[in-house]
């Protein structure tokens, strides 16, 4: 197995410098808890002036008492010594996403009108300034060059022609007595909303001479049927002006009757004045086609690129593509990584992207002749900007939240620019941990991590949380996670390990794609032997004193593993997984996913679903599971978890189901994320202490 061509000397550095050894606990400390986790600020989104003396970024803080969280911008000074972050808007009421104008003036969402709107301040001083008073939400933007325009995404009805008439029909439908909503094809809902026939379009708005927009955006995406930004989780990373300012590239994937099975979205690129519709730049590319960033001479669109049709997993590529010619070529072709996130330099002649890399997520960036250089190796880069003289980005670790760091772009000093919760973390014990690796299915190499409890004593032996990650194409590595974040485990006296088994990013694209029609193969046995080895290889793990614990593909495998590994562990935690591998591709809404993984559909390869359905399995349980699940949740219906429940209620194994009908996915709200996480730990300890 391979991950990517580096040499040696650099692969063992990265090891090497993920084994990390905290600071020894002082007395006095407490564990970190879950109500700590919750109530941590989160920093997030940096972006550096064009002039590179401020940096803006989006703060969350927690309102326990209305469960959710509140967003607002802060600033840094980079010409201070030291730096002194402070906060441009208040935490009462929702600002984020903060953009900043080619004359300094910085552009955010904020709802403090009402809706989501534009607004934008000097940072100098002065008030804020409402830039657009539209009568839709303005779903994300993107600033013109010259400051002088906005794209805008808004939800409109298609077949209305004014925002108004948008606006109106919204009204009415959630004003009628009448509840009941007629389809004729899919997507019905998506990740945890209906569909109410509306879409998500893109308007091109020019801005007055008092800086507002005062007339009605004109549309550009006309005739695209498909949403802009990509549901559910697009953003303005999906369109982008180019230098000129005269036209936009946005990315959409056209519906149809085949949009909740096809993967295919394209590069669309329209002129601003509207002469012209989009045209389609990547009409070739089957799979997904996105992330369009164009050089700053405006002669080059770098892309994120997937080969293959149906298929959300594929290795991303880097594609660089000549606006006059047409002519493409790959970037990195012996980078074996799928990166994201791109950018290039202000000088054009570099482009940076991120990309899980052995357990860690660093920042990359590329030269146009495919040399490769690392700016930030170890945790995890979760967004960054890029300037003449800095770069900017934020990081995590096991051991940390995500902070603000700035360095060169050629290397050198990094400097911490925020601190944010540094009082509330010095209160708390974390546990140590270390990344290890072993011999895994087919003698293949595997990683995983290890984490002591908060307070560990040498000799004493402990019980274990062990955590499977779902995805399944994703990875737990040197992350500081908010929803399955191993220190809550640690807090309560558990070690922990989790293993990226065969399926994970990060280890080359051979690694991942393993996992695909063997979902009950590979991994359960990467699991077992990395079980095996952690259990051997750290004296202070109890195995006779162990949990399993996972979420949507991890939540499958609590299933599997009941039937196929049931005396491995005292209990199990099931949150969001598949019960009926069958019943889930008929239920889900991506149809895409499922139809990979088992390839095809249900109907036409029923023996690859039947082939590891837990719900063949159910006669082999025995094992005490806890199962969680949402009732927004659309990608895993809540009736999978029912179903897991009711299985083990009629088998008599002791079980509990924890439910919310408010939730998705994911467990978000603040009280919903305590509560989930004391009924977790409640669960472990009646099992194992």
């Amino acid at each position: 197995m391979k991950s990517r061509s580096l040499p040696i000397k650099y692969s063992l550095a990265i090891l090497l410098a993920t084994s990390v050894t905290l600071p020894a606990q002082a007395a006095g400390l407490r564990p970190f808890s879950a109500d700590d986790l919750v109530r941590l600020e989160r920093v997030s989104d940096p972006q550096l002036s064009a002039n590179e003396r401020y940096v803006a970024y989006q703060l969350r803080e927690t309102d326990w008492d209305a469960n959710k969280g509140r967003n607002s911008i802060w600033l840094i000074d980079l010409s201070q010594k030291p730096v002194e972050p402070r906060r441009l808007t208040g935490a009462d009421v929702e600002s984020n996403t903060p953009r900043w104008s080619s004359d300094g003036r910085l552009y955010f969402f904020s709802t403090r009108s009402g809706s989501q709107q534009v607004w934008r301040m000097a940072v100098e001083g002065g008030a804020a300034q409402a830039v657009t008073k539209l009568p839709l939400d303005v779903g994300a933007y993107a600033i013109a060059p010259d400051g002088k325009a906005l794209a805008l995404s808004m939800e409109v009805f298609t077949d209305c022609d004014s925002l108004a008439c948008s606006r109106q029909r919204l009204d009415a439908q959630q004003a009628r007595k009448a509840s009941g909503q007629l389809y004729d094809r899919l997507f019905i809902r998506h990740w945890d909303t209906w569909k109410n026939g509306s879409r998500a379009q893109l308007y091109y708005a020019r801005l007055g001479t008092d800086g507002t927009v005062n007339a009605e955006p004109s549309l550009l995406s006309r005739g695209i049927d498909g949403d802009v930004p990509t549901k559910p989780f697009g953003g303005d990373e999906e369109f982008t002006f180019t230098p000129n300012g005269r036209h936009v590239i946005f990315t959409a994937r056209i519906a149809g009757e085949t949009e909740a099975w096809s993967t295919n979205t394209d590069l669309w690129l329209v002129p601003v004045d509207g002469t012209t519709a989009p045209r389609n730049l990547t009409p070739d590319g089957p799979g997904y086609d996105t992330g369009p960033a164009v050089s700053p001479d405006g002669k080059t669109l770098a892309y994120l690129s997937m080969r293959r049709a149906g298929y959300e997993a594929d290795r991303y590529r880097i594609l660089l593509k000549d606006l006059a010619t047409g002519e493409t070529r790959e970037l990195q072709d012996k980078w074996d990584a799928s990166p994201g996130a791109l950018q290039w330099s202000p000088d054009g002649r570099r482009i940076y992207a991120t990309a899980d890399e052995l357990g860690q997520t660093p920042l990359f960036s590329s030269d146009l002749r495919g040399n490769l250089k690392t700016h930030a190796a170890v945790g995890s880069v979760a967004g960054y900007s890029v300037g003449k003289h800095f770069v900017i980005y934020a990081q995590d670790t096991l051991g940390s939240p995500a902070q603000l760091y700035s360095v060169a772009p050629n290397g050198g000093k990094v400097t911490a620019l925020t601190h944010h919760g540094k009082e509330r973390m010095a209160e708390v014990a974390l546990g140590d941990y270390e990344q290890f690796k072993f011999v895994g299915w087919n003698d293949e190499t595997v990683h995983g991590y290890v984490m002591k409890p908060a307070g560990y004593e040498a000799g004493k032996k402990y019980p274990v949380a062990f955590i499977v990650h779902g995805g399944p194409q994703s990875s737990m590595g040197n992350h500081w996670h908010y929803r399955w974040n191993p220190q809550t485990y640690a807090g309560r006296g558990y070690a922990v390990v989790f293993i990226d088994f065969h399926g994970s990013t990060g280890y080359g694209q051979r690694f991942t794609e393993s996992i695909s029609g063997d979902w009950g193969g590979k991994p359960l046995v990467d699991l077992q032997k990395g079980w095996a080895h952690a259990l051997k290889a750290y004296e202070f793990l109890d195995g006779d004193r162990a949990c399993a614990l996972g979420a949507s593909y991890g939540g499958y495998m609590m299933n599997w593993i009941a039937g196929n590994w049931p005396d491995a562990f005292k209990c199990l935690v099931n949150h969001d997984g598949i019960f009926d591998n069958r019943a889930m591709a008929y239920t889900t809404e991506e149809l895409w996913f499922d139809e990979w993984e088992f390839g095809g559909t249900p109907y036409e390869k029923p023996e690859l679903y039947e082939k590891h359905n837990p719900v063949n399995q159910v006669a082999n349980w025995k094992t005490p599971m806890l199962v969680v699940h949402g009732g927004l949740d659309y990608r895993i219906p809540d009736s999978q978890g029912i179903a897991t429940f009711t299985a083990l209620q009629r088998r008599g194994i002791q079980s509990q189901l924890l439910f919310f009908p408010n939730e998705n996915h994911w467990v978000l709200k603040p009280q919903n994320s305590v509560q989930w996480h004391n009924t977790v730990n409640d669960w472990l300890a009646r099992w194992l202490k």
